[in-house]
């Protein structure tokens, strides 16, 4: 009988404006428990950049931590990035949300210019190195595109963040809801959930749909 495969989830905090966009988060981890694997969540042991009012979508002046965050989501069962480790996993997914692009790295802020937090590089390369799947969701794929470069991923249809990942070196495909772009070379599954207009029930299929394609190429 064949062991269950491990698959390590990103989390970048609670909430879809400054961190991970929580339908997007759970689904991911119900498509791993429905598919027979197992997770363990990870987050950076850092401080928000920011935190916003999600009921009025304005900032707020306070400080947030984004592995704190993280554990309302993981329901406390979460480990820092810092000590994540390639060889322990099978593969390794990044939900979306704002925090992706704020808390993970700054494309929220400089566009294509941004920098990637050092722990979520080496997270990424590591996996990378030991030729391992990848998963992103949302907003995620630019992240990856900024630290691996030529790789085809899918954001969905957005033309202007798509303009960007060109930019950054890789490769865009379109993609609707239920459906992902694999980069079978590179070992990188992504679908575009709340890059397009989406109910939950479609936030479902697309997690279910990556995690399908990501247990594949384990």
């Amino acid at each position: 009988m064949s062991r269950q495969k491990k698959i390590a989830v990103v989390l970048s905090g609670c909430g879809v404006n400054d961190g991970s966009e929580i339908h997007e988060a759970v689904m991911t981890l119900l498509a791993i428990d429905r598919r027979g694997a197992v997770c363990q969540c990870f987050a950076p042991d850092i401080a928000q950049r920011d935190v916003i009012d999600h009921a009025h979508g304005r900032p707020q002046a306070e400080n947030r931590n984004v592995l704190i965050e993280s554990a309302r989501i993981a329901r406390g069962q979460i480990r820092d990035l810092a000590a994540f480790d390639a060889s322990d996993f099978d593969a390794l997914v990044f939900p979306g949300g704002f925090g992706a692009a704020k808390n993970l790295c700054s494309y929220a802020v400089d566009g294509i210019d941004c920098t990637v937090l050092p722990v979520v590089a080496a997270a990424i390369n590591g996996m990378k190195a030991a030729g391992k799947p990848i998963g992103a969701l949302c907003i995620s794929p630019v992240l990856l595109t900024r630290v691996l470069g030529a790789i085809t991923v899918t954001i969905g249809n957005d033309p202007g963040t798509a303009a960007d990942i060109t930019r950054l070196g890789g490769r865009h495909e379109e993609c609707g809801h239920g459906a992902v772009v694999v980069d079978r070379a590179s070992k990188v599954v992504t679908a575009p959930c709340y890059m397009l207009n989406a109910s939950i029930g479609q936030i479902a299929d697309d997690a279910d749909a990556l995690i399908r394609a990501i247990l594949e190429l384990c």
